[in-house]
């Protein structure tokens, strides 16, 4: 197979263009090409009454002598050369009577994007993981999740944060990262995707998406195929304790979990693939010398305009066009304060929801279904944050900052979301125009927020004591205008900001070595992105699958080459 990079269409060219221009770039008869199939498809939206599709295309013209002729020949085009292997392979398998000896299955925390991933791995090995989720089931937790949204009712176990499927459920359902993979990782996570029900143009659309609803089906088939290869899946199973022991060297090793009810499950490889909202599993971890260190991470709000706006600032005269769907934005902007502002997990087409996961504590996310229909477009708008910037002790000589601090700053701020919200979990709310400013909203423009309970209009920077802390207020204040230079009418004054968005990220990393265990507790195996190892679906997918790997290694006595 020959790969083409970078082969150019307009936006507007025919179905039955794509042959004539893959022939007419490899010079060859048409009759010479067998096949071809797009392996990835983009678009270039600078020029606006001239946008353009990009295409990879990976040609097949079935005659190995004639594919190593024509390589040869246009060896000085660098955007031609031969399609890479991204078929996955394995590490090993368990062979037949390998749990005949009794000794401890694998276990996996969390059922998440990277525990649904570690586990379906595991068990394709042959390892027969058991995976332990604190949450229920996804069609329950849906319901459960509906019920604060709807009636203000929150279910500290069952949200958006816990359950199965992970925090990645709920929201806008990307697949795509900005990650190194030379090892096509991410080929892996979209094609096990696609075996469970995803449309197959996510395995060549530039920037993929699923939404909530079809994620909803896909993780149910997910999880039935784990258990069809000997995993278990127990739910509503929450672990409050490890079990760890000296080595013969004196070195720690997991040997087990404690769960809620009592219950000790043996395993001598665990896998800990929490969210980052999972806070209680964070300080027991801490509590048992788990060696963990604070991280950077980022706070902020969700701001909302009209997705026509977005479209037409985007793609100009051809916004609507099927292919291009719902626009996107990608901002940055560096203030003036020394803070950086950015855009985050934006959402076309989607709705700005209820993401706490404890009571009386307010916390905002995005998230969009596959159509992408809905009116406003939704993003974070969020301020970088450090260590030194969290921590409780008031110390600024630069020494570690306790790994746990980050928690609690966060809590702080969506407790004070809670109070400026006035309770029943509503969020506190302000026009962009009156928060540039600096003055109470009172009445709503032409952008209606889409967050459920509600939305309280108040003045988002109260002096003394705002929403955020004063360096983010002054940040955002500067970078909103900023971004008008971007999107024209982002700086709108009828858009909304809501409050707060603070669990972009895990505030802490519980470290690992290159074997992916934690540097002082052998056989256990931190993953995804509640671990600090991964931001989204598919860097925590390819980071579940890499964890597998590694267990999988370690458990079958295999070489790590």
């Amino acid at each position: 197979m020959i790969r083409i990079n970078e082969l150019r269409l307009p936006l507007h060219h025919p179905e039955d263009a794509l042959r004539p221009a893959v022939v007419a770039r490899l010079g060859i008869p048409d009759a010479q090409l067998q096949s071809f199939t797009v392996f990835k498809r983009s678009y270039d939206a600078r020029k606006k009454t001239a946008m353009v599709l990009i295409y990879s295309i990976d040609a097949d013209i079935g005659d190995a002598a004639a594919e190593a002729a024509l390589l040869q020949r246009l060896h000085g085009d660098a955007h031609i050369k031969p399609s890479p292997d991204t078929a996955y392979r394995f590490v090993g398998h368990a062979p037949a009577d390998f749990h005949a000896t009794g000794r401890p299955r694998p276990v996996v925390i969390g059922f998440g994007p990277c525990g649904i991933f570690a586990a379906l791995i595991l068990a394709q090995m042959g390892l027969r993981p058991i995976v332990l989720e604190r949450g229920k089931q996804v069609r329950e937790r849906t319901k459960d999740t509906w019920g604060l949204w709807r009636q203000s009712e929150l279910h500290p176990e069952s949200n958006v944060q816990f359950g199965e499927g992970g925090a990645g459920t709920f929201s806008d359902g990307k697949l795509y990262s900005q990650i190194s993979d030379p090892r096509f990782l991410t080929r892996k996570v979209l094609t096990e995707f696609v075996k469970a029900g995803a449309p197959e143009e996510i395995l060549y659309v530039s920037k993929p998406h699923i939404g909530t609803f079809r994620l909803v089906s896909m993780v149910i088939k997910m999880r039935a195929e784990i258990e069809r290869l000997g995993g278990e899946i127990r739910f509503q199973q929450k672990v409050t304790d490890l079990l760890i022991e000296p080595d013969a060297d004196g070195q720690s090793h997991v040997r087990g979990v404690t769960l809620e009810s009592g219950e000790q499950i043996a395993a001598d490889h665990v896998v800990v693939a929490l969210g980052h909202s999972a806070r209680d599993t964070f300080q027991m971890l801490h509590a048992r010398g788990v060696y963990m260190e604070a991280k950077p991470f980022s706070i902020g709000y969700r701001i909302e305009h009209p997705q026509s706006l977005i479209d037409k600032a985007r793609f100009g005269p051809n916004a609507g066009h099927p292919i291009l769907g719902a626009a996107d934005y990608k901002l940055v902007h560096h203030a003036s304060n020394g803070r950086s502002v950015y855009s985050f997990c934006m959402c076309p087409g989607g709705t700005v929801v209820a993401a706490t996961s404890e009571p009386n504590r307010v916390v905002t996310n995005g998230m969009s279904q596959y159509s992408r229909n809905e009116r406003n477009a939704n993003a974070g708008i969020v301020v970088g944050i450090s260590p030194q910037d969290y921590r409780q002790d008031g110390k600024r000589d630069g020494s570690l900052v306790n790994p746990l601090d980050g928690l609690a700053f966060q809590r702080f701020w969506e407790s004070r979301a809670y109070e400026l919200g006035e309770g029943g979990y509503r969020a506190p709310g302000a026009l962009v125009g009156d928060f540039i400013k600096r003055q109470r909203s009172s009445v709503l423009g032409t952008v209606e927020p889409s967050y459920k309970p509600g939305v309280t209009l108040t003045d988002l920077q109260q002096k003394g004591f705002g929403s955020l802390p004063e360096y983010a207020l002054d940040a955002i204040r500067e970078a909103l205008p900023a971004f008008e230079k971007q999107i024209r009418g982002f700086s709108m004054n009828d858009a909304v900001l809501t409050g707060v968005e603070t669990r972009t990220s895990s505030p802490l990393r519980i470290t690992r070595g290159k074997d992916y265990q934690s540097l002082n507790v052998r056989g256990l195996y931190p993953a995804g992105e509640g671990a600090g190892y991964a931001g989204g679906i598919m860097s925590a997918g390819v980071d579940g699958i890499e964890v597998a790997e590694a267990l999988g290694r370690a458990a079958l006595g295999l070489s790590a080459d």
